[in-house]
């Protein structure tokens, strides 16, 4: 009966510590994978959308400018585009063009595509504005809008923008090269063979070309990507510390409170290596179950942002697979259970190798 009132003796008090403790850890797993999940995601995402909507290939004024601006120096010329046209190597060769007008006294930044797949909207491929021109002029589906003193009819809405403040309108390729004055943006196409031999042979045989291949797109947003990710999980990484450290600070003061019952237990035949082992059980639980708890709220908040952000970012159909990959989910949990079983270490340490009568003399 005396080792049931030992053990029972400060347990309100120690279930109360070990919440706090493990609510610490919580808040740093979740914030931990709350970060990195949305980084990973967006990155998986975008990585996706690139290998599906690009050609192997796509080819660019070497300036570089033809990714945003409207510069004479933006463009392919159209003797470079038929020398792109007639290389035997490319096929399925699709143009496209970029340019910024006014529409209304309204700046407006129009893109001709061919490829529909790459933008979501509300409606039919044609011709699709952007919500702000909604909201601004009253626009709807079957409206007409004058772009360059062309009328056309409204086919779709999307929620997409710019994120500069400028009206946005996605045109078929075939009603937006003409009212560029022809001029081509950049062109994809399928490599036949190998798509870095395409590569070069683009750059080579068609001088002012800049080519870039899908593995050259993946690379990138890895690598912006990659220094995002770094930052944001070492932010993110101080939280989980905390918990960690704050582990600890509590089995130190459990250890302390529980000198007599750890006595009594090693007066009734229990090992060093038995005390030490609980006490280290014990604070791999508190990470094991802290860091459960809070992949649980991160999937949680994750899943709200994709429901309430994802249609205004263009990533309505991203899931939280992209999001909570198994890596991440192993590394997590993992690493938050290793973290606290050694950061019970030396507690567990201390309270084996206590000495049994002065133990027991302990009150």
């Amino acid at each position: 009966m005396s080792i049931y009132k030992l053990s029972f003796k400060n347990l309100k008090r120690r279930k109360l510590r070990s919440a706090l403790t493990m609510l610490g850890i919580i808040i740093g797993v979740a914030t931990l994978v709350l970060l990195i999940g949305a980084g990973t995601g967006m990155q998986s995402y975008m990585k996706e959308q690139t290998e599906t909507m690009m050609g192997d290939i796509s080819i660019y004024n070497s300036s570089g400018g033809a990714f945003m601006g409207s510069s004479e120096d933006a463009y392919l010329n159209n003797e470079t585009v038929s020398k792109i046209k007639s290389m035997s190597q490319l096929y399925e060769i699709k143009e496209e063009t970029r340019f910024n007008t006014e529409m209304n006294r309204t700046p407006l930044y129009v893109l001709g595509i061919n490829n529909w797949d790459q933008v979501k909207f509300n409606g039919t491929p044609g011709v699709v504005i952007d919500q702000s021109l909604v909201d601004k002029f009253g626009y709807k589906i079957g409206s007409k809008i004058t772009i360059k003193d062309e009328d056309f009819t409204v086919t779709g809405i999307t929620k997409e923008t710019t994120g500069m403040g400028m009206g946005l309108v996605f045109l078929d390729v075939e009603k937006a090269i003409p009212l560029n004055e022809n001029k081509v943006t950049s062109i994809t196409a399928s490599a036949r063979g190998d798509p870095e031999t395409a590569k070069k042979d683009v750059e080579s045989q068609v001088p002012g070309t800049m080519a870039m291949t899908q593995s050259d797109f993946t690379k990138q947003i890895d690598d912006m990507m990659n220094g995002i990710m770094l930052f944001i999980g070492a932010i993110a990484s101080i939280g989980l510390l905390v918990g960690v450290i704050s582990i600890v600070n509590i089995m130190l003061v459990n250890v302390t409170e529980r000198t007599r019952e750890i006595g009594v237990l090693k007066a009734i035949g229990f090992t060093n290596q038995e005390v030490l082992g609980s006490i280290l059980m014990e604070a791999g639980l508190l990470g094991f179950m802290g860091s459960l708890v809070g992949l649980i709220m991160a999937a949680i908040l994750l899943q709200l942002g994709i429901f309430f952000f994802g249609p205004q970012l263009g990533m309505e159909d991203v899931s939280l697979a992209y999001m909570l990959p198994a890596w991440l989910v192993l590394v997590v949990v993992g690493g938050a259970t290793l973290l606290s079983v050694l950061a019970g270490l030396y507690p567990a340490w201390r309270a084996s190798r206590l000495n049994v009568v002065e133990a027991l003399r302990y009150d």
